[in-house]
């Protein structure tokens, strides 16, 4: 190796040690920063002031796994990863799914989970072909800076599409007649529709899965230096499918499978 390289190499392994107080440390990860977002029920929400959901008993239970103690925090969907490559946290448990996109910028982990994204309409909304072509004409809420709302605006052109900042308030939207449908991941919109609210609508048309919008699955995302925590997480999320924590947290909140 030429000294060139030696340099540039010695000065990114001796970067990825230098803690925030300017001191350099190993990082032995007793400590995990999680960030999930905390209004995206059932995966996660805000219970008695406290976070609470799928997303955040899985990030608990893979923080007990790899013996660490979990600081999960809320963290607004838009500024999600950049605060992750900021430092603010060290990993996203989100219900983030893994793209080509985001491998731009973060690593993630293997699926944790994986849903279709659907269509939810008023029960007498008469909408049975969620196609293009069947939702011309039709104003469809969505949360934006999602990947749901890429595939609409790249594929629905002759539907009016309305961005949301979650989808509790496009799904608010529909219950009160300003929209004809929304279209979120299939989890997210079952348990919206098992509230009170949620009793004017149900699932139209057919899932929606398509690898090149909605990737293969929801990941934990991790900064691309931090490998060690990924490989770490990994083998938390094997172990906790091998020993059924995983299927009593599934369980506590759908009654199917979605890993």
């Amino acid at each position: 190796m030429n000294s060139s390289k030696y340099l540039a190499c010695a000065a990114f392994a001796l970067s990825s040690l230098i803690g925030t107080d300017g001191w350099v440390h190993a990082k032995d990860w007793q400590v995990v920063r999680i960030a999930t977002e905390g209004t995206y029920p059932p995966f996660s929400y805000l219970q008695g002031g406290e976070l609470a959901g799928f997303d955040v008993d899985v990030a608990n239970a893979l923080c007990a796994k790899i013996q660490a103690k979990c600081e999960v925090v809320a963290q607004e969907w838009d500024g999600m990863i950049p605060g992750l490559m900021s430092g603010k946290y060290d990993a996203i448990v989100a219900s983030m799914a893994i793209t080509e996109e985001r491998k731009q910028k973060i690593d993630f982990t293997d699926k944790y989970y994986a849903t279709p994204a659907r269509f939810i309409a008023a029960k007498d909304s008469g909408i049975t072909d969620t196609t293009p072509q069947g939702m011309t004409g039709k104003v469809i809420g969505v949360q934006g800076s999602t990947t749901q709302g890429t595939y609409l605006e790249d594929l629905y052109k002759d539907s009016e599409v309305k961005i949301y900042k979650t989808v509790d308030d496009a799904a608010m939207d529909l219950a009160t007649g300003r929209l004809d449908a929304v279209f979120s991941d299939a989890a997210i919109l079952y348990g919206w529709l098992k509230t009170e609210e949620g009793s004017c609508c149900d699932f139209v048309g057919q899932e929606v899965r398509d690898d090149k919008y909605f990737g293969v699955g929801k990941g934990i995302g991790v900064r691309k230096e931090d490998q060690d925590l990924r490989d770490k997480l990994n083998a938390a999320v094997k172990a906790i499918v091998a020993d059924g924590t995983y299927q009593q947290i599934n369980q506590k909140y759908f009654p199917f499978s979605i890993y």
